[in-house]
């Protein structure tokens, strides 16, 4: 049986406090994460926030966000942080967004497999996404991914710059790691 998205409402209204995604007809619940990554996630959407709001560049949202794909089987996915620019959502909206996001962060906690969340990436990638970053806090690095494109590692030291995304915005790898406290 191929769900759809009235599904998904339907299910969300029923378990409000259920993370769910539709993925080719299914919903699949989002197990909760670790704090880790969960706290990476919160860092690098607060700085992204933190530049883009100011500025009125357009709109960062959580990992509650969904988005309705453009793909055959309407997929409803929610990246872990996301950004979308103004000029092409001028007004919020209650529902899902109708759109692919800019910018997409998918931070991987201890039960995550990379290569899932690299395809979840591309698949982003492929319907418009202009920059989909893989955030690894066990190995420390982000590495970017654009359509057509080698991937690009960062490590602690390095500074990321999206400068045709988001002119001057600059964030420190090292910067969003949790912190440790003695």
């Amino acid at each position: 049986m191929t769900l759809t998205i009235q599904d998904l409402k339907h299910f969300q209204t029923q378990h409000p406090d259920h993370r769910l995604e539709l993925v080719d007809g299914e919903i699949i619940v989002m197990s909760p994460c670790g704090l880790e990554s969960d706290e990476v996630a919160l860092e690098i959407g607060a700085q992204l926030r933190n530049w883009v709001r100011p500025r009125r560049l357009g709109r960062v949202l959580a990992s509650s966000a969904g988005y309705i794909l453009p793909n055959a089987s309407e997929d409803v996915r929610a990246p872990d942080a996301s950004f979308i620019r103004a000029d092409r959502l001028k007004r919020t909206t209650s529902e899902f967004a109708q759109l692919v996001p800019d910018l997409m962060f998918e931070v991987a906690s201890k039960s995550d497999q990379p290569e899932k969340l690299r395809t979840k990436i591309r698949i982003f990638l492929e319907l418009g996404t202009q920059v989909g970053i893989l955030v690894d806090p066990r190995i420390q690095t982000l590495e970017i991914l654009r359509e057509g494109q080698e991937a690009i590692v960062l490590h602690n030291g390095d500074v990321l710059t999206l400068p045709d995304l988001l002119p001057g915005w600059e964030m420190e790898v090292s910067s969003i790691w949790a912190p440790e406290f003695d």
